[in-house]
């Protein structure tokens, strides 16, 4: 009885006042129609889950648990208010041995609601099998779930279902329903069938079918459904000038977005934020920036995706300052609004920036997502920060990050550009999921660090494995073979690339085949093939030729490669200094000074090298003369130090020597 009173106390706590009948005890109760009446009625004035929890409890205490109408209130209450509690609602209707039809209706849509399309579609099956036929309220949330999901054989058995119960034909909903779930399927044909079968079709209908040809990139079927629907006297709504417009923003073409402009303007269709997003968003993917921007100043109400939108189209087109300028000025930010940022940053070589962006999202509060992990991993990658990466890792295993393949490559390839394969090779082969992307990323990496012979084995498991190389493979398994020497396996692949697998080769094959023969000594095949090639030679053909000429010390071959490099690029410091080095090294003095004469005048500079080392986690930059870093002085004094300890153990070595002679 305790726990009675309590319960009750918390109904008039709420202002809620039960009927006489709940304060009578078990044993003296006998209900009645007219005490049902007044507990249906308390149900519909509940107001929170305490009370309804309360009311629940004197439902199973009075052993009125087969009242079904007032159960089903209960389940209604849980399920679809704001205030409810949807598993509560799974509990109740689980306790139910008699359901009806509006039980699982109610659920159905409360699931799909909660972004629970799975469970929707399992009710629904359940509610099939049950014998429960659904009604004209069922199918337009199964189908919403359908189309969520993809399930196309699942919606044709709804379809086909709707169709004998004479559903899809008599109600332009469930036909509307139809029509998006074919849409999100990729089946505009079916949907086109549904729609042409509508015999009073309203506004949703004409648009539903025109963001489907939207979606598919159809603008010419969807510019003639749209005058198709002006002719049968329906205007364009928000809906359907957004379908327009991202159909422009998908396929490029600002022509097209512009006319969908000055139909707004002509008209002057009074147009919303999404609108309005939707024509920033196109003028921005058509790299019309000026446009864009003025349609963001002019924009009244922004919200988050406006920002977001004019931050991503200054970071796509490198305008890094601009972006920066948006972004710092934005009211709210999301994760997608940090992630172009951070992108943005990456984009543009600036590695150290993203990093630092992203503690900063961290710090604000926000989440990272896949997309955010994925850029900073690259980043990580880029800088050789491999403390960065692991925390990054450490972060996606304690937060059971799902691990999609997307992901995996990202960690493998993170891990394989800051010199750990070993640990690579683990995130490899635990990945649940291999593509293409993922055998290439470790061949590669395997070839870089001169495991040339793994790198082989692993393309074998490759192909036993039924996945189709492509050209990035053979780019791996040839740069394998360069980094080991292993001339005759580069001359089977690069046969094989086009004779079995019939890919055709591309600059970057070339260019590995010919510092395979070059570095093995066999400069004459490899000059040979350059004159084979079907594409003309760039400077990385020639560099390459050029760098085997310098290791065989062969100046006659390196005079004919500098004439081909100097007819493409006069300018380009490193080839000069690498000539210059050749000559030197084979005591040609003249040659040398020509070379340097040569950079004077035609004003060719040597590029400045940026040394990078990992030191407690964080990364440290060094160049030549570089006085930037804060802790330079100190470095330049240990090394004048280090200098003059050489230098007097230089002079007691030559006094002993000198000694030792006399």
């Amino acid at each position: 009885m305790l726990k009675f009173h309590k319960r009750l106390t918390v109904v008039s706590r709420h202002n809620l006042h039960p009927p006489p009948f709940l304060y009578t005890t078990a044993t003296s109760y006998a209900p009645s129609s007219s005490s049902h009446h007044l507990l249906h009625s308390v149900v519909e004035k509940c107001s929170s889950m305490s009370q309804l929890k309360a009311i629940h409890g004197q439902i199973i205490l009075r052993g009125l648990t087969h009242e079904i109408i007032t159960l089903s209130k209960l389940i209604s209450f849980c399920a679809v208010d704001p205030f409810g509690d949807l598993q509560y609602a799974h509990y109740l209707f689980g306790k139910i041995p008699q359901r009806n039809r509006y039980m699982y209706n109610i659920l159905i849509r409360a699931s799909l609601n909660d972004q629970q399309s799975e469970k929707a579609l399992s009710l629904y099956g359940q509610m099939v099998n049950s014998g429960i036929f659904p009604n004209e309220f069922t199918f337009p949330f199964i189908l919403k779930a359908c189309a969520v999901q993809k399930a196309y054989l699942e919606g044709v058995l709804v379809h086909a279902l709707a169709l004998k119960l004479g559903f899809s034909e008599a109600y332009v909903f469930v036909q509307n329903g139809l029509i998006n779930l074919y849409v999100c399927c990729g089946k505009i044909e079916c949907a086109r069938k549904v729609f042409d079968g509508i015999e009073f079709r309203n506004l949703v209908s004409w648009n539903s079918v025109i963001g489907g040809y939207a979606k598919m990139g159809s603008w010419n079927e969807a510019f003639c459904l749209f005058h198709e629907m002006r002719d049968a006297g329906f205007e364009p709504n928000g809906h359907t000038l957004v379908s327009f417009l991202s159909l422009c923003s998908r396929i490029y073409d600002v022509n097209l977005g512009r006319f969908v402009h000055w139909y707004i303007e002509i008209n002057r269709v009074d147009i919303d934020v999404y609108v309005q997003n939707a024509l920033l968003d196109m003028y921005a993917k058509c790299g019309q920036l000026l446009k864009a921007g003025a349609v963001f100043t002019r924009m009244v109400d922004k919200n988050v995706v406006s920002w977001t939108s004019m931050v991503s189209a200054y970071a796509k087109h490198g305008f890094v300052e601009l972006a920066e300028n948006v972004f710092d000025q934005m009211p709210l930010k999301n994760v997608v609004s940090w992630n172009s940022m951070i992108s943005c940053y990456l984009q543009n070589g600036q590695c150290k920036k993203s990093l630092e962006l992203f503690c900063q999202m961290c710090n604000t509060g926000v989440l990272p997502d896949e997309t955010t992990i994925v850029s900073v991993l690259s980043a990580c990658g880029q800088l050789g920060d491999l403390v960065t990466g692991k925390k990054l890792h450490a972060y996606c295993h304690d937060n059971e990050v799902k691990s999609t393949v997307t992901l995996c490559n990202s960690l493998v390839d993170m891990y394989a550009k800051c010199g750990s394969t070993e640990l690579a090779f683990d995130v490899f082969l635990n990945m649940p999921e291999k593509n293409i992307v993922s055998w290439n990323i470790m061949i590669s990496s395997l070839a870089l660090h001169g495991f040339g012979y793994k790198a082989i084995k692993l393309f074998q498991e490759m192909e036993t494995s039924g996945i189709q190389p492509d050209a990035i493979t053979f780019t791996g398994l040839l740069s394998a073979c360069c980094h080991c020497g292993l001339i005759d396996i580069g001359r089977y692949f690069f046969n094989k690339m086009s004779h079995v697998y019939r890919i055709h080769h591309d600059i970057e094959h070339y260019a590995c085949m010919i510092d395979i023969l070059g570095r093995g000594g066999c400069l004459e095949e490899a000059l040979s093939l350059v004159g084979k090639m079907e594409i003309r030679p760039d400077i990385v053909i020639w560099g390459a030729l050029l760098g085997a000429c310098r290791i065989h010390k062969n100046v006659l071959f390196a005079k004919l490669v500098l004439k081909q490099i100097l007819e493409l690029e006069p300018y380009t410091g490193g080839l000069y200094v690498l000539m210059s080095n050749i000559f030197c090294e084979a005591r040609q003095w003249d040659d040398t000074k020509k070379m340097w004469k040569l950079m004077k005048d035609y004003g060719v500079q040597k590029h400045e090298a940026v040394s990078s080392i990992e030191i407690s986690g964080r990364i440290s930059e060094f160049m030549v003369d570089g006085k930037k870093h804060e802790a330079s002085d100190l470095v330049y004094n240990a090394l004048n130090q280090l200098m003059d300890h050489l230098k007097s153990k230089h002079y007691e070595f030559n006094v002993a020597l000198f000694a030792h002679y006399c």
